[in-house]
C-alpha cells in the first residue's frame, strides 16, 4: 500500500508522513513548483531524513489560470487563494496517484490551525473542490474528522491517527522529539502571494497581461516599484544585486535609467500600456535621481540605456524633492 503527501517539508507535512509511515504504509512526496511557491534545498533534506521520494512538479500557468484568476471561495488577506490552492494541488495529487502506484493522499493540515482555510467546513470544501472526497487523509487531525475510505477499507487503522486542533504546536513538537524530527522551517512565510506588497504588486501587473510571464513575476520580488500614470512600472534597485538583476529582467520594450557622474541605482521603465511619452521618462529620471548620491544636487545627468543597443540619451533633469516623491507599491 502507497500513500502520496502534500509535501511542503514543514513540521506539519513531515509528521502527517511518519504517522502513515508507523502503520506500515509506504508514501511519496509531492511538491508543486510555481512563481509564488516551491520546495528548496531544505524540503529536500526533510525528505530525504524521512526516506521518501519527492516529486517536483511545475504548476505556475496553469495555477494563474485555474486558481488565482478567480477563485471560487476567494482570497485570503491579500491574493492567497488559500482554499482553492489546497483543493488544486490535492486533485493534481490525485492524478498523480496512478503514475506511481498510491491509492490516497495524505496531507498535514491542522483542524482550527488556520481560523479560515482550516476549519471543518473548509476542509469539506476543499474535499468536493478537488474531486477527491473520501481518499484525503488528514494524520494530525484523523480522529476528528469523518473516517475516511482508507480508514473504511481497512487499508490504515483510525485509532492510530492522531486528534490535534488548534494553533498550539506543542503537541507536534514533542511528537518531533519522539520521531527524530529536528530540523523544520517555521509555520509562517513560504507563499508570496500572503504578502501584502507582493500581492499589491501582482494585481496591477494582472490588470493588465493575462498570464505573466516567469521574468514580469520575478521582476516584482525586486526593487521598490512605482506605476507612473498607472500604466508604466518604474522598478527602481536598493542596492548592488537588484541593480544587476533588474538589468537581467530587461526586455525590448524597456528602457533602463541611471545618474551618469554619480552613485545611484539602476532602475527599469517598463509600458504596461500605451507606449513611454517623453515626459514620463523625463519624470522616471528625475525620481531616480532623488534615489541617488545627486538627490541634494540642483541638477543631475540622468542616462536612459538598453543593455543590446547602448546609451540611448543623456537628460538633464532636476532629482524630485521628498515631498514630490509618489508611494511606491
Amino acid at each position: 500500500m502507497k500513500a502520496i503527501s502534500l509535501f511542503s517539508g514543514g513540521l506539519d507535512s513531515q509528521l502527517a508522513v511518519a504517522v502513515i509511515q508507523k502503520q506500515g504504509i509506504t508514501v511519496e512526496g509531492v511538491n508543486f513548483t510555481s512563481p509564488f511557491f516551491g520546495a528548496d534545498e531544505r524540503n529536500q533534506n526533510a525528505a530525504r531524513h524521512l526516506g521518501i521520494k519527492l516529486h517536483l512538479l511545475p504548476v505556475g500557468e496553469e495555477y494563474i489560470t485555474q486558481v488565482l484568476r478567480n477563485p471560487k471561495y476567494g482570497y485570503g488577506k491579500n491574493m492567497n487563494p488559500c482554499i482553492d490552492c489546497h483543493a488544486f494541488m490535492i486533485r493534481k495529487a490525485g492524478d498523480f496517484m496512478p503514475e506511481i502506484g498510491a491509492s490516497f493522499i495524505i496531507t498535514g493540515e491542522v483542524l482550527g490551525q488556520r481560523p479560515m482555510s482550516q476549519n471543518k467546513s473548509s476542509l469539506m470544501s476543499v474535499e468536493k473542490l478537488s474531486g477527491y472526497r473520501g481518499y484525503i487523509v488528514r494524520p494530525l487531525s484523523g480522529k476528528l474528522l469523518p473516517a475516511t475510505i482508507p480508514e473504511q477499507e481497512g487499508w490504515i487503522e483510525r485509532e492510530k491517527l492522531l486528534d490535534i486542533s488548534g494553533r498550539g504546536r506543542t503537541r507536534q513538537i514533542q511528537l518531533a522529539e519522539e520521531l527524530g524530527i529536528q530540523e523544520y522551517p517555521s509555520p509562517a512565510g513560504g507563499c508570496l502571494l500572503t504578502e501584502a506588497n507582493f500581492a499589491r504588486r501582482l494585481r496591477v501587473i494582472m490588470d493588465y497581461k493575462e498570464i505573466p510571464s516567469q521574468p514580469e513575476l520575478e521582476l516584482l520580488k525586486t526593487g521598490r516599484h512605482f506605476f507612473l500614470n498607472g500604466a508604466v512600472l518604474l522598478v527602481v534597485g536598493r542596492n548592488q544585486s537588484e541593480n544587476e538583476l533588474i538589468e537581467i529582467l530587461f526586455h525590448s520594450n524597456d528602457i533602463l535609467l541611471k545618474v551618469t557622474d554619480r552613485p545611484g541605482p539602476t532602475a527599469l521603465l517598463r509600458p504596461l500600456g500605451n507606449e513611454l511619452s517623453s515626459s514620463i521618462i523625463e519624470y522616471a529620471a528625475a525620481l531616480v535621481a532623488r534615489y541617488s548620491d545627486a538627490k541634494n544636487e540642483a541638477t543631475a545627468r540622468v542616462k536612459s540605456y538598453s543593455p543590446a543597443d547602448g546609451i540611448i540619451s543623456i537628460m538633464e533633469v532636476k532629482p524630485l524633492a521628498p515631498h514630490e516623491v509618489p508611494p511606491a507599491v
